[in-house]
């Protein structure tokens, strides 16, 4: 296949060859040639692919004159010295959240290298997935304690930029080396999806101002924990956190897996994301269900023990940044709660597993679902009125009757009926018609006479879709 690499294309789209990895935000691999072109521009309708509409909507490479400039700093601690170009920066936030006693998002410094631990450090630093940040010992830059070795892949990260790793070359439209600010990695960096980089190729953050949007295949799908989690990335993060700084150090569940192997996270994440709604990876590589119940036969753990493994996994979901939603922490915390009894349960002397079972699947509790209430420290949304039709125009579900419930009027009353649905909003017409009368729906008040008039009609008239 040849080697690796990136070409940018003058004013047009990025062309790859020989990466065979290339995951959207999910972990997912995408099926794709040997060779494909990616858009850059962010105006492609078939993203993340080119379509083409670079041509038409004045898509420009070139830096911006205004900036961040390249200058990589130093900031020198007891034990290390931690090197960052701003310039290089794409503002993931990786860092200033994983060891916010280090990196300080708006203030200044915003490093202060011995507010960590020297591991923690040297985690967040690898873990910058623009590049921006390095390490120097004794004096002397070392990139080898940062660049991992890992195969050439792209992660598409949800609504922001290519995520590049394992030494995949950038090539300029010439053919020739990518000029790179001071410091840059090499082994990983983030390229611009949205268009409106000031340091194009590279991201610059500016996805965040301009909000750009991946497209949303079916917003009225309730999404899986796994896709609310932000898939198989971040629970890696999570468990690399758990099995990587909380592990090593605690004695009652550290000799638990100190003969782990080296791909134990990943195994993890890969299990909970299959049974959080994500593809079969864990299944597909490891063996299933029977695979890992055979991980805990004749452990003989204790509840002291399955308690701590709770404790610390959740503190990890909460460092890894997974979200804090009150929907998603019951569901989270309702598995890790049921897993870790079963594996208590299976590990005693004699006990007997079920054999063949299938692979657990989690779902969000009863009805608590995203969007399922309105958070009260959300501020009030002013959405625009539905247009309502004549008195003499004939009434369509999907033109006049749809448009009159909120989001948050259909996700309340899911378990009963889907009020964006036609088959369930007909087949429910005169208990919907009821409930709307008595102004028990919406839940936040009555509907004022003419909407309500609309839905009669509707009603009156068939249930035309």
């Amino acid at each position: 296949m040849g080697d690796p690499r990136i070409q940018l294309q003058r004013n047009g789209p990025l062309l790859v060859r020989s990466v065979e990895t290339i995951t959207n935000w999910l972990g997912e691999r995408l099926a794709v040639s040997s060779e494909v072109e990616l858009c850059r521009c962010g105006g492609s309708a078939s993203k993340p692919f080119c379509d083409g509409t670079h041509a038409t909507n004045g898509f420009d490479d070139a830096k911006d004159p205004k900036r961040v400039p390249d200058r990589q700093d130093t900031y020198a601690g007891q034990q290390l010295t931690v090197l960052d170009n701003r310039g290089t920066c794409a503002h993931a936030g990786f860092c200033t959240d994983g060891v916010p006693g280090v990196f300080h998002a708006g203030q200044e410094p915003f490093i202060t290298p011995s507010g960590a631990r020297m591991d923690e450090i040297i985690r967040a630093v690898a873990a910058c997935p623009s590049g921006a940040l390095g390490l120097a010992v004794g004096g002397h830059e070392t990139r080898e304690r940062v660049d991992s070795i890992r195969e050439p892949a792209i992660e598409i990260s949800k609504d922001g930029p290519y995520r590049v790793t394992g030494r995949v070359a950038l090539l300029d439209p010439d053919g020739n080396p990518e000029a790179r600010n001071a410091g840059a990695s090499l082994e990983h960096y983030s390229l611009c999806r949205c268009g409106h980089s000031r340091n194009k190729p590279f991201c610059s953050g500016m996805h965040w101002s301009v909000l750009f949007r991946d497209p949303v295949a079916d917003p009225s799908r309730t999404p899986t924990l796994f896709e609310w989690a932000g898939g198989l990335p971040a629970l890696t993060r999570m468990t690399r956190l758990f099995y990587g700084k909380y592990v090593p150090e605690d004695p009652l569940i550290g000799p638990l897996f100190a003969n782990m192997s080296p791909d134990h996270p990943e195994r993890v994440a890969a299990w909970l994301g299959e049974v959080f709604g994500g593809t079969k990876s864990y299944s597909g590589n490891y063996g299933g269900y029977t695979r890992m119940v055979s991980q805990h036969l004749g452990k003989g753990l204790s509840e002291a023990q399955r308690a701590r493994w709770v404790q610390l996994m959740v503190r990890s979901a909460e460092e890894a940044g997974l979200p804090q939603d009150a929907e998603f922490r019951a569901a989270f915390l309702g598995y890790l709660e049921w897993g870790s009894h079963l594996a208590v349960e299976n590990s005693q002397p004699g006990a007997r597993p079920p054999a063949n079972m299938p692979m657990p699947r989690w779902w969000w509790v009863c009805d608590a679902t995203p969007g399922s209430r309105v958070s009260a420290l959300q501020p009030e949304a002013v959405a625009e009125p539905p247009v309502l039709p004549g008195p003499d125009e004939a009434i369509s579900f999907a033109k006049h009757v749809r448009p009159l419930f909120r989001p948050y009027d259909r996700q309340s009353m899911m378990f009963a009926f889907d009020l964006w649905s036609h088959e369930h909003a007909a087949r429910h017409a005169n208990e919907i018609l009821r409930r709307l009368e008595s102004g028990t729906m919406p839940c936040d008040g009555a509907w004022p006479s003419e909407k309500l008039e609309v839905f009669r009609r509707w009603v009156a008239s068939g249930t035309p879709e």
